[in-house]
């Protein structure tokens, strides 16, 4: 059936972005129709549209008579992706801090407050997959506040296209205390800064707060040889 066919389709894509986000997969590695479809147990077709889909988010590339493999990571990238993330949150913030009314104070300080909370739990991946989950859910407060559906649209664009660079961030800072600590400490300012209601002193920590994993990112990434420079 087409239905089941489209929902396999919309599987294979979820199963292979977290592989390829997650560094299962590496820059370059070639994806061969066999091994995915034995990994996923998923058929051919399905398979093909979700590699045409990650296509068009470029985290795959297809070359004619080559097949697929997964696209590689550039410095540059990194630098664009980042840079135009940092400056699209840091203007949110900024009208969320104009805009937002005492409920988003209070979904902010709770999201605040359980991401503070997270400690090491059964095993060091289900802890990094809890406080990367919390973080995420304590920008989207923050972000919520603007109030503008397209701007969220946009941000949620950028923030996917940044997934795969910003994993490699999200393990070295989870498994360091010290870089915890750190974003920890961020973090709470961030929230003073809000609740104080400084829009220009809210964009600015939060530009700066964004901008800070890159120079992690780009060391790691010439440590693994991930890119070709």
């Amino acid at each position: 059936m087409e239905s089941e066919r489209q929902n396999l389709a919309v599987v294979a894509y979820g199963l292979l972005k977290r592989d390829i986000t997650s560094g299962h997969f590496r820059p370059g590695d070639k994806l061969l129709m066999s091994q995915l479809k034995e990994r996923y147990q998923i058929g051919t077709g399905p398979m093909r549209e979700a590699l045409s889909q990650l296509v068009t988010e470029r985290l795959v590339t297809a070359a004619s008579q080559r097949g697929f493999r997964v696209a590689k990571m550039s410095l540059q990238e990194l630098n664009d992706i980042y840079d135009a993330r940092a400056h699209l949150e840091a203007m949110i913030v900024g009208l969320a801090v104009e805009r937002g009314d005492e409920h988003w104070e209070a979904e902010v300080i709770a999201k605040a407050h359980t991401l503070a909370s997270v400690a090491e739990i059964h095993s060091a991946d289900e802890m990094m997959n809890l406080w990367d989950k919390r973080h995420k859910a304590f920008h989207g407060a923050i972000a919520s506040g603007c109030g503008s559906e397209k701007l969220l649209e946009l941000r949620a664009v950028l923030m996917d296209q940044a997934e795969r660079y910003r994993q490699l961030w999200l393990r070295q800072t989870v498994f360091s205390a010290e870089a915890l600590e750190q974003k920890r400490r961020e973090h709470a300012a961030i929230v003073d800064t809000l609740l104080r209601r400084d829009a220009a002193g809210a964009s600015k920590m939060m530009l700066e707060h964004l901008l800070s994993p890159v120079p992690i990112i780009t060391a790691i990434v010439r440590d693994a040889r991930l890119v070709d420079a």
